[in-house]
């Protein structure tokens, strides 16, 4: 489909004209390391392949990765422990918030630098955040211009009429709610987050039976093999909106646009505004 092709073209810019995203060495010593899979793909963004030592394992696996498989698959992986992370003996490690307290421990002991990354619950959170990451490798230059390209696709894609109520499913019974980021990417292309309307903050698990007493227009998940088209729940759900009749669009939004913000916005925001532009 058209918005597949626009998204794997987008989220492997990083790589064109750096020697085809050739594989970095897979030994110890220097380089960084990412264990956050959102990091990995703005990183791709940042740094020449050759300074990657090792990504995150999340961003190899299909339900998981914001990067298309083919490119996180030619670097390391790694697993996220500590031992394994210090024996790389990285220059900059790029971890979560919510790294344990155990590994934090490690790694000061160890004297590795690390830099921690929240999770972004906005647009202007996450150009935020890729400003940090950008200083912290020493690319503050393509840092801007990445959050160049997120402004420029906000305001190609930014949505002045009336809002249509949507409901976003990432997988299985579980969705976005409010104070998140594809909250905000919902609201930018002239959504409103149904979620949200019913109570739900940041994501949670939602009971078919809430969402038919009170529908969206428009209902959004997953697609392709393993992903929510091919759930029991995405079944039910089509089965629930047949049998009751009501006006419900539903639509394709690509798992790969679910997970991360930074490189991801650009493309996510053309497939909502794409969808948009198809609800009447």
């Amino acid at each position: 489909m058209r918005f597949g092709a626009a998204l794997l073209a987008c989220l492997g810019l990083a790589c064109l004209g750096l020697a085809g995203c050739a594989a970095p060495p897979t030994t110890g010593g220097g380089g960084i390391v990412s264990m956050n899979p959102c990091a990995d793909a703005t990183l791709l963004e940042l740094v020449p392949p050759s300074r990657i030592a090792a990504i995150s394992h999340y961003s190899q696996a299909p339900d998981s990765t914001s990067i298309p498989l083919d490119i996180a698959r030619r670097f390391r992986g790694n697993n996220g422990t500590a031992e394994e992370v210090i024996g790389l003996k990285p220059d900059l490690v790029i971890a979560s918030s919510f790294t344990a307290p155990s590994t934090r421990e490690a790694f000061a002991r160890a004297g590795l630098k690390v830099l921690y990354l929240n999770i972004p619950p906005s647009i202007a959170d996450s150009k935020a955040q890729v400003t940090e990451l950008a200083a912290a490798v020493g690319a503050s230059a393509k840092g801007a211009a990445l959050n160049a390209r997120i402004d420029a696709a906000v305001a190609a894609t930014r949505w002045t009429g009336p809002r249509t109520p949507a409901l976003l499913w990432i997988g299985g019974n579980l969705v976005t709610g409010g104070k998140t980021l594809l909250d905000d990417l919902l609201m930018t292309t002239g959504f409103s987050n149904q979620a949200a309307h019913y109570g739900l903050a940041h994501t949670g698990h939602l009971p078919m039976e809430q969402v038919i007493a009170d529908p969206p227009r428009v209902m959004l998940a997953p697609e392709g093999p393993g992903h929510d088209s091919d759930s029991r729940a995405a079944s039910l759900r089509k089965r629930a909106l047949a049998e009751t009749g009501l006006p419900v669009t539903q639509a394709q939004f690509p798992r790969q646009l679910v997970n991360c913000g930074g490189p991801v916005i650009p493309a996510a925001l053309a497939r909502l505004a794409e969808i948009r532009r198809q609800v009447r």
